[in-house]
């Protein structure tokens, strides 16, 4: 059941993954974020993604979106070791 649970949490994570890269690419196309798509997607990515907007853009370059995906990863391997600690 645990595992089930965890095997879940993990696809969940990778789901989010993939929702801020298209989002982020979606700023690459004219009018792309204004469709429905990326409006839904705004709602979905955008709470997160305004915890990293500290971090200032480099040139034209906004490097939040990595830390964000980045922290992600930090989640869910931390989440994988407490998994195998009690397991």
């Amino acid at each position: 059941m645990i595992a089930e649970i965890v095997i879940w949490l993990f696809r969940l994570v990778q789901y989010y993954e993939y929702a801020i890269v298209i989002y982020i690419l979606m700023s690459w196309l004219p009018g792309a974020r204004e469709s429905g798509l990326g409006r839904l997607l705004g709602r979905i990515v955008e709470p997160y993604l305004r915890i990293f907007r500290f971090i200032p853009p480099i040139g034209m370059l906004d490097f939040s979106p990595i830390v964000a995906i980045l922290a992600l990863n930090f989640a869910r391997s931390g989440l994988l070791h407490l998994v195998s600690i009690f397991l």
